[in-house]
């Protein structure tokens, strides 16, 4: 049985708490997202893949499916 991959997350900023629904990449993970409330630019956070894995409320699709991400 194969669960289907989400493929929105919703990131929120550290530093404003903005939230902001994005679609993430199938193909490539995301390592920077500036953030539309206050211009951080976040970038994922030690032992992360992308931003999603460490910001967004739904890890990236490869993690999703228990495979590498991004090296």
């Amino acid at each position: 049985m194969t669960e289907s991959i989400i493929l929105f997350s919703t990131l929120v900023c550290p530093e404003c708490g903005h939230q902001e629904l994005l679609e993430m990449p199938t193909d490539a993970c995301q390592y920077y997202h500036q953030c539309s409330g206050c211009g951080l630019l976040l970038k994922p956070l030690a032992g992360d893949c992308c931003v999603f894995c460490s910001y967004g409320d739904v890890p990236c699709p490869p993690i999703q499916q228990d495979k590498r991400c991004c090296d």
